[in-house]
């Protein structure tokens, strides 16, 4: 067995993975085809190249007893990383039937679990039904792979770009097993109770927040099913608007969320009003042009969206305040943070509490809003320019709609992700954003 053990976060997000609600993020971009046989080539050429890439080789493997030398605290029940013996990328990138319409395919493919026997990410490629145009959805299982992580081994697939590559991070030195290991039943019990304890922080900083209302829409019952849409908005003027309201280009395009919310809400009659929902935005504890080591470096804050406030700037100025006050706290801090109790609970007490914890996240907050780093550098497939990139978030149990955000070449991209059947208006939502970041600049310049 490996001696790469999944670290806590990873381990949970693992656990947490079900048919129901499959733990895996992902991307869809779409490049211009240059002829008809353009998609079939970029096939043949991610296939050609996945097996260069050492992190596309990995599956994730049981390690209820790793080796001597690797054995530490909190290992017992784990998991870790090993090469795939039998790796063969004709069993990740699979080319499609021409789809009409990139984001209706591409939810149905997200839908879809993982194999869990193999390493954990798949590269769909969908021609266009028209010939001018090809996508690429890339799904990657958030064990392996956060959005740093994943936007690395995504771009060992693509064509080299002349940039600098992240600086690897060695993983700290692992500590000696603590002598005396406890019995199976011990462990058990020590398990239960570190998760207890972290499920009961988790949930005093959920219930703390509980004093606004939400909205049913944010909620679903397990169906599996997935839908996408996307949203693309012009970055300057996302540019004038923070210039000319203050904030930061994030402040602005979580506005943005929040005013396509409202919108939203009012026009399929779940009403706005005294809503303010609970986003989690993850942060990630990555140093700076840093993708290893692999899997979830990630904390996160926690901020209620001004949905109810009827005034686009009045909703820029909370939101402001409210990432003020987080970043002032830091992302170690905060009800945002209850990701890194994740360290806290053994490898035993995520495999026993992983269903628990999903459940949890309901409690916990309301919407995902993410922000997707890429580079600023053009990204290329045989040659094909990529033009579009939605970053699609994993969809937590409980949750209706997840959002993500990535800034491209002068735009921004927002990639909406949510259950099927509970979100049958998904880009009624999507040019509710694009409504909003108009109606931003129109008072931006009144």
């Amino acid at each position: 067995m490996t001696s790469d053990l999944l670290a806590p976060l990873d381990l949970a997000f693992w656990n947490i993975d079900s048919p129901e609600h499959p733990m895996h993020l992902g991307a869809l971009g779409v490049f211009p085809a240059g002829s008809p046989s353009a998609a079939a080539r970029a096939a043949d050429l991610l296939a050609a190249r996945a097996p260069g890439v050492p992190g596309l080789r990995m599956r994730i493997r049981d390690a209820w007893r790793p080796p001597l030398a690797v054995r530490r605290p909190f290992s017992f029940g784990g998991a870790g990383r090993e090469p795939d013996p039998a790796f063969d990328p004709d069993h990740h990138v699979r080319l499609h039937a021409p789809a009409e319409e990139f984001h209706a395919r591409a939810g149905r493919l997200l839908e879809r679990p993982l194999d869990r026997a193999r390493p954990p990410w798949e590269a769909h490629v969908l021609p266009g039904a028209d010939g001018t145009s090809f996508a690429v959805l890339f799904k990657f299982h958030h064990a392996l792979a956060d959005g740093l992580r994943a936007l690395t081994l995504a771009a060992g697939v693509l064509d080299p770009v002349d940039m600098p590559p992240p600086r690897p991070r060695p993983d700290p030195p692992a500590r000696a097993l603590v002598p005396g290991v406890r019995r199976l039943p011990e462990l058990l019990r020590g398990a239960l109770s570190d998760a207890g304890r972290a499920l009961d922080i988790g949930a005093a900083a959920a219930l703390s927040t509980l004093d606004v209302r939400s909205s049913p829409a944010f909620t679903a019952a397990s169906s599996g099913t997935r839908r996408t849409a996307g949203a693309v908005l012009d970055l300057d003027d996302v540019h004038v608007v923070r210039k000319t309201a203050g904030g930061t280009v994030n402040d602005v395009l979580i506005a943005v969320v929040a005013g396509g919310l409202r919108r939203w809400l009012d026009e399929r009659g779940d009403g706005s009003e005294g809503v303010a929902p609970r986003a989690l935005i993850p942060v990630s504890t990555r140093r700076p042009r840093t993708a290893q080591p692999p899997g979830n470096r990630l904390s996160g804050y926690l901020t209620r969206l001004p949905v109810g406030d009827p005034d686009p700037l009045s909703r820029l100025a909370a939101v402001r305040s409210a990432m003020d006050r987080n970043k002032e706290a830091g992302p170690g801090r905060g009800a945002g943070a209850v990701a890194l109790l994740a360290d806290h609970v053994p490898a035993l007490g995520h495999r026993l509490g992983g269903p628990l914890v999903g459940q949890a996240a309901r409690l916990w907050f309301d919407v995902l809003v993410t922000s997707v780093p890429l580079p600023s550098l053009g990204l290329r497939l045989d040659g094909h320019p990529l033009t579009e990139v939605y970053p699609l978030a994993p969809l937590a149990p409980g949750h209706a709609l997840a959002v993500a955000v990535s800034t491209y070449r002068g735009r921004v991209h927002y990639g909406l992700v949510a259950d099927a059947r509970a979100v049958l208006d998904l880009d009624r939502l999507a040019l509710a954003l694009t409504e909003e970041a108009e109606t931003l600049l129109t008072a931006c310049a009144s």
